[in-house]
């Protein structure tokens, strides 16, 4: 072989044994927990807690309620609850009335136009399915099938669904907002693929039944003063030491240059939270006397 087309045939061979070679870097596995759910939910009650009892609606309260909520503030939501039952006196008079009117009653909390006939349409699905209002037999349910019946329901989803079975009555179900989303993904307790829906049933899989509601409170809290979505606060992270994304936030932030002062986490904000859930219970008539009273998960 001439000395040219030896030394083209070498380039190709080499070329084709680096195009062979697997790249570095270029599968991403999912970083390892490095500290366990239990001590992170531990360590964040020591910060931040002892959060406060939070009172209960019975469940068909709770879930109009949860339905008001969404995509709009708690002062929202409870005006328009409250708005709600001045109006109607009760549920059943809810479900058995007109659109037009409950959009008006629900006026003062945003998206009355989607939120009212959402309500009409479930709670007179509800009444189809069961012949009343109360939902106090999803207790009796295995949680699985608690969760199913409740996600049959038009505007509800696993979120709803665990909030309902949850604070109203007391099973270990998961409700998991953008914060817990949040620091569970970058605590590496689910990957960063996994959807939020998906997030549910894998991160009850993950916590203890009876720690499902600590872990709520504790790591929305968590979300909402330190593990923010722009600009966590690392350094005042109590479980920095064990988070597989504390190094990457911590060197981003060197570059940057750009670090946040310590401001320092503010117990009182669940006091007050609770409080408003308070004020809004107080003013419930609670139609099912075997929801109330129910002491926490």
């Amino acid at each position: 072989m001439p000395p040219k087309a030896e030394r083209a045939a070498s380039k190709k061979g080499t070329a084709a044994s680096k195009s062979a070679a697997p790249r570095k870097g270029r599968s991403r596995k999912k970083p390892a927990p490095s500290i366990p759910v239990a001590d992170a939910i531990r360590l964040m009650t020591e910060q931040y807690g002892p959060f406060p009892e939070e009172p209960r609606l019975d469940p068909i309260h709770e879930l109009t309620f949860t339905i008001l909520s969404q995509h709009t503030s708690d002062t929202n939501s409870e005006r328009a609850f409250r708005s709600l039952m001045r109006r109607f006196g009760s549920l059943e008079a809810v479900a058995a009335g007109e659109v037009a009117e409950i959009e008006e009653a629900i006026s003062g909390g945003g998206l009355a136009k989607i939120k009212a006939p959402r309500i009409k349409q479930v709670l007179s699905r509800i009444i189809e399915l069961n012949g009343s209002l109360d939902l106090s037999f999803l207790r009796e349910m295995p949680l699985s099938e608690a969760k199913a019946w409740l996600r049959q329901l038009p505007g509800i989803g696993p979120k709803s669904a665990g909030i309902i079975l949850s604070f109203s009555l007391g099973m270990p179900a998961m409700a998991i907002d953008t914060h817990i989303y949040r620091v569970s993904q970058r605590l590496a307790l689910i990957g960063p693929k996994v959807s939020a829906d998906k997030a549910h049933d894998l991160l009850e899989e993950a916590v203890d039944p009876e720690m499902v509601y600590p872990f709520h409170q504790a790591f929305i809290t968590h979300g909402r003063q330190v593990c923010k979505a722009q600009r966590p606060r690392c350094e005042e992270c109590v479980v920095s030491h064990g988070c597989p994304s504390f190094e990457s936030f911590m060197t981003a932030t060197a570059k940057a240059g750009t670090g946040e002062g310590k401001s320092g986490t503010r117990k009182e904000s669940n006091t007050k939270r609770a409080t408003k859930r308070q004020r809004t219970a107080a003013q419930v008539p609670h139609a099912y006397p075997s929801t109330e009273g129910d002491s926490g998960p």
